[in-house]
């Protein structure tokens, strides 16, 4: 009966899992008409969300406010109503451990949970990312605990997430979804549920080609960045701006697709996916070399920025040992307040390990959150003025906010050091920089 619950939109959809994945699809359901039950460990965040109050800023307060009001959405941390939902979406987070191989442990651990609930007609939908074969290998033997057999008892399928914070001309519901299932049954009904939803949905043969083709999209990414970023460190030994040559590449109309260089990759995805196909690679006795070499340049990029500030601020007779340096933007991309594996973490502790006070400005981030693998608990954002700028020796521009002064930055700044370009995005490049600096009564950069 799961068919005629999706089509008459009487299934209730519960998603296991409400983070920056889980969030916004438990919303992309209620807007499709579903009755939705959404399942988190975190007590604190289900007060938020029954008060109507979003946690993940960039979603916006009127998206929870809206899922509160609906009167078919209903927080939840109590994991034994699991056998409630006919389809339980999983949306936890897989992380790196600590040799960068898959930790699969909030998978595993709402496997664990689910199996203890499972029933019959259920639809079970992994859709974190991780590497291909997980869907079938890991969570099918958990939840085989239970008694019951996928494709026979219930339904096991895969569907990854496609989420990009902070953009707003697409969405949960108007990005297009890969589904697939570890049976021919499984993938046809994922397949009529997450198109009840979802503007544009494609099955793929098997639940192993959707996983690996998640990794195969971030890999692409990290690679072309990898590539921007040595070609970066190349070009600036040489003299030549490589934001220039970037834009030169840029004009040809086929066969080029452009990527630009920044401090190191940042969010779930792109400083993660890749570990896990490499790792899988490495199990099938296939090493993935070229993959794993992209890792360690993007993982490198950080400190080549704070070698970068040094020797700028040797020019300036100041040495690292001592200075104050302020990092603009703790969050990894422009206008969001996602810190996940943010590059200007990792600036900040090195800053931090050479001996110099450093701080940040963000006004998507006032305070750092709590994080598994660093502490920047005794920091606070630090709201920009004129005055503030002029009592650090350095910028250094990690992440790229429209709200940030750019002009004021410019004409009050001691030294900037910009791994976004975003001075001469805004101020009409180096000429423009050069004005700026000039009304300050400034030099030259």
């Amino acid at each position: 009966m799961l068919g005629e619950k999706i089509e008459d939109r009487s299934a209730l959809v519960g998603v296991l899992g409400l983070g920056y994945a889980g969030l916004p699809l438990a919303s992309a359901f209620l807007e499709a008409g579903f009755r939705v039950m959404g399942l988190d460990t975190d007590p604190e965040k289900i007060r938020l969300l029954e008060r109507g109050e979003n946690y993940v800023r960039h979603l916006g307060q009127e998206m929870a406010a809206g899922m509160r009001d609906s009167g078919r959405f209903e927080p939840t941390a109590d994991l034994s109503r699991l056998d409630e939902p006919d389809a339980v979406l999983i949306c936890v987070p897989t992380p790196l451990g600590r040799d960068k191989e898959p930790d699969l442990r909030f998978v595993e651990g709402s496997a664990r949970a689910l199996a203890l609930r499972l029933r019959r007609g259920q639809l079970v939908v992994l859709g974190s990312t991780t590497w291909p074969g997980t869907t079938r290998g890991v969570v099918e033997p958990i939840l085989r605990e239970s008694g019951l057999r996928a494709g026979e008892d219930y339904l096991l399928a895969y569907s990854p997430e496609r989420e990009d914070p902070g953009r707003r001309d697409l969405s949960c519901r108007t990005i297009p979804r890969l589904v697939g299932g570890t049976c021919e049954r499984s993938g046809r009904e994922v397949q009529r549920l997450y198109s009840a939803a979802v503007g544009e949905v494609h099955l793929c043969g098997s639940a192993e080609v959707a996983e690996a083709a998640k990794l195969l999209e971030n890999v692409f990414r990290s690679v072309n960045i990898a590539l921007v970023n040595q070609l970066k460190v190349i070009l600036d030994a040489m003299g030549i701006d490589p934001w220039e040559v970037i834009e030169a590449a840029a004009t040809k109309p086929f066969g080029f697709m452009k990527f630009t260089p920044g401090p190191g990759l940042g969010g779930h995805c792109i400083p993660i996916d890749p570990y896990y196909l490499s790792w899988v690679a490495k199990r099938a006795g296939r090493p993935a070399r070229f993959i794993e070499l992209a890792g360690e340049i993007n993982t490198r990029m950080p400190r080549y920025v704070i070698e970068r500030t040094e020797e700028a601020l040797g020019r300036a007779g100041k040495a690292l040992e001592g200075a104050r340096i302020l990092v603009l933007g703790l969050a990894y991309k422009a206008d969001v307040d996602d810190v996940r594996e943010s590059p200007a973490i990792a600036l900040i502790e090195l800053l931090e390990e050479g001996g110099a006070e450093a701080a940040y400005s963000d006004p998507h981030v006032p305070h750092p959150p709590p994080m598994r693998e660093h502490d920047l608990s005794h920091l606070r954002s630090i709201e920009l003025d004129e005055g503030t700028l002029a009592a650090f020796d350095a910028v250094i521009v990690a992440t790229d906010h429209a709200a940030f002064d750019w002009e004021m930055i410019a004409e009050n700044a001691r030294l900037v050091v910009d791994t976004r370009n975003a001075l001469a995005d805004r101020l009409g490049g180096r000429e423009g920089y050069v004005k700026a600096k000039c009304r300050a009564g400034g030099s030259s950069p």
